[in-house]
């Protein structure tokens, strides 16, 4: 079949919105009609080139809504007509991972997905005869895309898709990493690096989690309001902090955070975020993802005395599981999402979209089909 898609050609370079070629799914396989799709700073650190695993030519994009059309055979858990969330993050609950139940990073497809085609090591999309790579096995900038069963979550069917995309990767993954991975609890004290469309959920999930301070810290200050209504008590602007912030941040704090959480991709807010935390027990997780050979260090004394360096993918959640109850929390009021797209623009401007993102103009765009 014929659908419309941005084509990443190259490295560097604005998507090109074209007409592709898909085919349909095979055994195992889901069809999906994509609604809407975020746009995140992980396809823009794909699209820059930083990425190590990117694949080119690709069909980028990895937060998205959508109809089921067709399924392959095999397929049991969804049918056409089922409103899903596309999932980077798989969960076929037969790997080794998934039963251990000691973590969401299911092994089941990893290899494959890494190398940018389905299971069976072929791609479903081509131009012109040119094979394009699929990307983070879902490839939501596609008007249609193919995915495994196990990496499509069945959604209730009054969850607006525009909204409810979002889901797909920022909301998950902030308001998980506090709710899985740290798993912070009431009364505690929350240091996030960095309020963007993670940390503004990182502040959210931590407010769902009971927390009792909740310090915000980012170089522009445009985001101290927004952060406030999502439940932030303290702002610190970097920028303005006279000297070292760790030792500021420890004093505000009386002793360090309990948690903190880096949600920018910077190794050095990461050495910052785990030397703020409390001596003895303080827990820093690691959300951001760092450009290619970059690597964090921090002097060994910091762990030795009590403080644990985390790390955490999709906030911990196993997506066929969690993600149906997380778009339950936003039907519900439980979780706001609507104050954070603060940009919904047709599919073909979405080169316009990374330019907001660019200029830190846009916490999340959205872009409909």
């Amino acid at each position: 079949m014929k659908t419309r898609a941005a084509i990443a050609w190259e490295a560097g370079k604005p998507l090109e919105i074209d007409d592709i070629d898909l085919d349909g799914p095979r055994a195992g396989e889901v069809l999906v009609e994509i609604r809407a799709t975020g746009v995140c700073h992980t396809d823009e650190f794909t699209r820059s080139g930083n990425d190590p695993e990117g694949q080119f030519p690709a069909i980028l994009g990895h937060e998205g809504a959508g109809v089921v059309v067709d399924v392959g055979a095999g397929v049991k858990s969804v049918r056409p007509g089922d409103h899903v969330i596309p999932l980077y993050t798989p969960e076929c609950r037969e790997c080794k991972s998934c039963t251990s139940r000691k973590t969401n990073l299911c092994t089941a497809i990893r290899a494959t997905q890494g190398r940018g085609v389905m299971p069976d090591g072929t791609s479903r999309f081509a131009r012109g005869g040119t094979m394009l790579h699929h990307y983070m096995g879902c490839s939501t900038f596609a008007n249609h895309t193919v995915l495994p069963e196990i990496a499509v979550a069945k959604i209730r069917e009054d969850a607006p898709f525009d909204k409810v995309c979002y889901i797909g990767c920022g909301v998950t993954t902030g308001i998980g990493a506090v709710i899985n991975t740290a798993k912070v609890e009431p009364g505690a004290s929350v240091v996030v690096f960095g309020l963007g469309g993670i940390g503004l959920n990182v502040i959210q999930g931590a407010r769902l989690a009971g927390a009792a301070q909740i310090v915000g810290v980012d170089r522009n200050p445009t985001r101290r309001a927004m952060a406030e209504r999502f439940g932030m008590t303290h702002f610190v602007n970097s920028a303005e902090v006279q000297g070292d912030l760790v030792p500021y941040l420890v004093s505000l704090t009386d002793g360090g955070a309990d948690y903190s959480f880096e949600c920018v991709g910077n190794v050095e807010l990461m050495r910052q975020a785990l030397e703020c935390c409390h001596r003895g027990w303080g827990v820093s997780v690691i959300v951001g993802v760092a450009g290619a050979g970059q690597e964090i260090r921090t002097r060994p004394f910091q762990l030795v005395t009590g403080r644990v360096w985390k790390g955490t993918a999709f906030g911990g959640a196993r997506g066929r599981t969690d993600v149906p109850k997380i778009v339950d929390w936003y039907m519900d009021g439980r979780i706001r999402i609507d104050e954070l797209i603060t940009h919904t623009l047709p599919h073909r401007e979405i080169n316009h979209a990374f330019d907001l993102m660019h200029r830190g103009e846009s916490i999340r765009t959205v872009l409909t089909y």
